[in-house]
């Protein structure tokens, strides 16, 4: 297991109501059955609205999350490199309030 990975289990855990799942094959963390969270490509992806969205969007190397990799990404999904992990629990904790967690 890659310390990205540790870091985003660790992450996922520690959010109230939050229930480890899958989205599109990749692990993911559900609140009340809507995902806010995944890891792809070593890398953690946030559900994302407003400011914050744009704020982990102009990060170098962030983008819009496209699991398919064929030109269709998730507009709401931005997935922020490891570089940037001491931003994802700040990201995390915006993705719970997005879909409606606590």
């Amino acid at each position: 297991m890659t310390t990205e990975e540790t870091l985003y289990l660790s992450i996922g855990q520690k959010i109230k109501d939050a229930e480890q799942s899958q989205m599109f094959g990749k692990p993911c963390f559900k609140i009340n059955g809507k995902a806010f969270i995944c890891f792809f490509q070593n890398e953690m992806v946030f559900k994302l609205a407003g400011d914050v969205h744009g704020e982990a969007l102009s990060l170098d190397g962030a983008m819009l999350f496209d699991p398919s990799g064929k030109n269709r990404a998730m507009k709401e999904w931005v997935q922020v490199p490891g570089d940037y992990s001491d931003q994802w629990v700040k990201f995390a904790k915006a993705a719970v309030k997005y879909v409606g967690g606590k």
